[in-house]
């Protein structure tokens, strides 16, 4: 093959694979020559190599089939190793320098923005997340990694985006020159369907694979999205294969998401994964305490009552994001009518949340209304019998109260006679699937959930 051919080819893998693939993966390679439908290239990593064998073989083969030269496997030999005599190597070999791989750029290391107010230090602890904070504040160190991926899950509103959002803050104060990479899961899958739509997937590929520490937000978004499942499947095990840091949130365990692949969940379950457990008294009265501190800062000269924080701590339960909103308002409030606050004053003012947090579904009522709506006892609701007039029910309950109430899968397991928590999450999948053939379990929810929520 001449000199003339290769560039001819070379043009012709420019046009293929893009401009960006081509100055990544293409031109580093130097051709020293054909033997025998062999094509030869030396390449400046073994993984580079791979990399090429995996994705660009065919395209190369192909025009340099094209070209006169049939071809029909490529080897590739890393720089200054050792290689048998080859044909044709004086001409070949001037045809590209080898160069390193470039890094992606920083800018495409943008991911979602990071809320400045989301740090540690204003980060509330307690009881119910005391776990999560060390496991965070251990990752933030930015030490060995001692458990990958972490994997935070909770509710809405218990600290997530919280503790994701500092650990990014905190990596990037600690180490600036590391690669973090903070986005949600939507995002992942909008930059993955953008590559594979600009043909730009392999750009996407070293990008994902650079980064030091990945941080995706609420992974559940991509449960049932097989395309960008698998890509993050690979996403995942080249970071940890590289002892890359990940961290994912979700709003629940990694085994309770429906739709996502069985091979994700083991991987996600093979690191640290904390629950962060509904708030409880104190530390609802922490956060308002903390939140009351920068709103006197903000609102000279206002007042607010003794037993107003911790009024809204006992009555506002649902969540904190809930509970912040209610404390903004009182005082933008008394802000404007230039009052102090007291206890009227937020009774007045928060009149539509205090009513909506004062209806709480429990698990015990869940199983009172079923029990009632299919004549069995609950006795037998809770107890070892199987027979399918009672084992039904329960399950129509189980689902209730995975979906009417904040407990947890072993919580529930307790409140019905002590069953395994894989024994709910059994019973809300089978409710979950008859739900769309079965026209009458359907309608039996959707009266018990009015019964329940009225």
């Amino acid at each position: 093959m001449t000199n003339d051919t290769w560039v001819q080819v070379r043009e012709g893998l420019l046009k293929r694979v893009g401009r960006n693939n081509f100055v990544t993966w293409i031109e580093p390679l130097r051709l020293m020559g054909l033997d025998e439908g062999v094509a030869r290239f030396e390449v400046p990593t073994l993984f580079f190599g791979d990399w090429v064998q995996r994705n660009f073989a065919d395209h190369i083969r192909m025009r340099l089939t094209e070209a006169g030269s049939p071809v029909e496997r490529l080897e590739f030999a890393v720089s200054n190793s050792p290689r048998p005599p080859l044909k044709e190597v004086k001409a070949a070999a001037a045809v590209a320098p080898v160069k390193a791989r470039p890094a992606p750029p920083e800018e495409d290391l943008r991911g979602a923005p990071l809320d400045a107010r989301f740090t540690f230090d204003s980060f509330v602890v307690g009881k119910p997340n005391e776990l999560a904070h060390a496991a965070a504040r251990r990752v933030a160190e930015g030490g060995p990694v001692t458990f990958n991926p972490l994997f935070l899950y909770g509710g809405v509103g218990l600290g997530k985006t919280h503790l994701m959002h500092a650990i990014a803050h905190e990596l990037q104060k600690r180490q600036p020159q590391a690669r973090v990479l903070y986005l949600s899961a939507e995002q992942f899958m909008y930059r993955f369907v953008q590559a594979l739509r600009e043909r730009e997937i392999l750009g996407f590929k070293e990008l994902f694979r650079s980064v030091d520490v990945l941080m995706v937000d609420d992974v559940q978004f991509i449960a049932g999205k097989d395309s960008t499942q698998e890509e993050f499947f690979h996403t995942f095990n080249a970071l940890v294969d590289q002892n890359k840091q990940i961290v994912i949130s979700a709003d629940r365990a990694p085994g309770e998401i429906k739709d996502l692949e069985e091979r994700i969940k083991s991987r996600l379950q093979c690191g640290l994964v904390v629950d962060l457990h509904p708030t409880d008294y104190e530390l609802r009265l922490g956060i308002l305490q903390q939140k009351a501190d920068f709103y006197r800062e903000q609102y000279k000269g206002l007042v607010i009552a003794d037993g107003v924080l911790e009024f809204l701590a006992h009555r506002i339960t649902t969540n904190v994001r809930v509970l912040e909103g209610a404390l903004t308002r009182l005082f933008a409030f008394a802000s404007l009518v230039g009052r102090e606050i007291t206890l009227d004053l937020a009774q007045d003012c928060l009149a539509d949340i205090l009513r909506a947090s004062d209806r709480k579904v429990t698990i015990e009522e869940i199983q009172r209304k079923v029990a009632e709506h299919y004549n069995i006892r609950l006795s037998d609701m809770i107890g070892p019998k199987r027979l399918r007039t009672i084992a039904r029910p329960r399950q129509v309950a189980m689902y209730l109260a995975k979906q009417l109430t904040p407990r947890s899968l072993p919580e529930i397991g307790r409140r019905f006679g002590g069953r395994d928590h894989t024994t709910i999450m059994h019973g809300v999948r089978k409710i979950e699937e008859l739900m769309a053939t079965d026209s009458q379990l359907a309608d039996d929810l959707q009266l018990l959930r009015r019964l329940l929520q009225a």
